[in-house]
């Protein structure tokens, strides 16, 4: 409880910081910077850095469920970085898009018609980019939109103030055009298998630190977070070579789909489609808590969803998780649009 009560508070200190403007927070002496040097090089020789093309997984899924309706498709919008890009898998339907596509088709029982705009490397200032391309001129803006960032912003030292900031402004963005917005945190980076101490350990505390602020500029701009890094962190750790694709970073087909079944509920709850209701159930230790703590008790605990409250508070959430659906449906490829 300490821990995460002092993490709630440096979330709030960095989130208050890239409201208002202020610089970066800073959470390491410089004494380790040496130290940490070393271990990023001898990090660097032996985590791969893939420059496979992510498969391209736009299109529309669930196709059959539009037939004898005139219900439009629902329009989902995919941003962030090469996670959020599938990079790690060379099939359409194994990326997390078509995976969370597949899922909100079969839920909802409407067609999907599914666009990504993540950008393998890309930071959290690539988010305006990213949003200009879904909301052009002419265009409809998406029905829901799902964000994966943060992992760049850590590895390439970006203030924690300013990444927020940048998913901030992005979330607001989308927030305002009409669409809702689930972004998944930044994941655990301390999971990944080469990694060495004492890097392992500040790569593992910046990513969860960054991942409570994020969740704090999130809700705070009108969206919903799920906690990826604590979720996916022990799967990783007792299971690296089925979770991590060859690169020995970006995760396998099994890692990807873990991450979907975490965000699927929540995808489908931000648009009223998923069966429970948005209030907590104790047993589940869930409860309405101030967005700083439920922003720092979700950073710490994978797959839980926090979502605005009444100001200044926010419901965490633990949404019991569905097996992805794997009818012939949704295996088949996309139709191009």
């Amino acid at each position: 409880m300490p821990m995460t009560m002092s993490r709630a508070r440096v979330a709030r200190r960095i989130a208050t910081a890239a409201a208002v403007g202020g610089g970066g927070i800073g959470l390491l002496g410089v004494a380790t910077v040496g130290v940490l040097l070393t271990e990023v090089r001898l990090a660097r020789r032996t985590v791969g850095g893939s420059s496979d093309i992510p498969p391209c997984a736009d299109g529309r899924y669930g196709a059959a469920f539009g037939q004898g309706t005139d219900r439009p498709p629902l329009q989902l919008g995919f941003l962030g970085d090469s996670t959020a890009a599938g990079q790690g898998v060379h099939r359409a339907r194994q990326t997390p898009g078509a995976l969370l596509a597949s899922g909100l088709a079969a839920l909802s029982e409407r067609p999907v018609d599914f666009r990504n705009v993540a950008l393998p490397g890309a930071r959290s200032d690539d988010l305006e980019r990213q949003v200009d391309l879904l909301l052009a001129d002419g265009e409809a803006p998406p029905d829901v939109c799902v964000i994966m960032i943060g992992a760049n912003d850590v590895t390439h030292r970006m203030p924690l103030t300013e990444s927020v900031r940048h998913l901030s402004e992005a979330v607001r963005r989308l927030h305002t055009s009409g669409c809702e917005v689930v972004v998944g945190t930044c994941p655990d980076m301390g999971t990944i298998e080469p990694v060495y101490q004492p890097l392992r350990w500040v790569a593992r505390r910046l990513s969860r630190q960054l991942a409570a602020a994020q969740t704090i500029g999130v809700i705070e701009s009108g969206g919903r977070t799920v906690s990826l890094g604590d979720l996916l962190g022990p799967e990783f750790e007792a299971h690296p070579r089925e979770l991590f694709g060859p690169d020995n970073y970006h995760p396998s087909a099994e890692g990807y789909a873990t991450a979907a079944m975490a965000v699927l509920p929540t995808l489908c709850a931000s648009l009223g489609l998923w069966p429970e209701a948005d209030h907590p159930e104790p047993s589940r230790r869930e409860g309405i808590l101030p967005v700083e703590q439920a922003a720092a008790q979700a950073a710490s605990e994978g797959g839980t969803e926090v979502t605005a409250s009444r100001a200044p508070w926010a419901l965490l959430k633990h949404r019991r998780r569905r097996q992805l659906p794997t009818t012939d449906e949704t295996e088949r490829p996309p139709v191009a649009q």
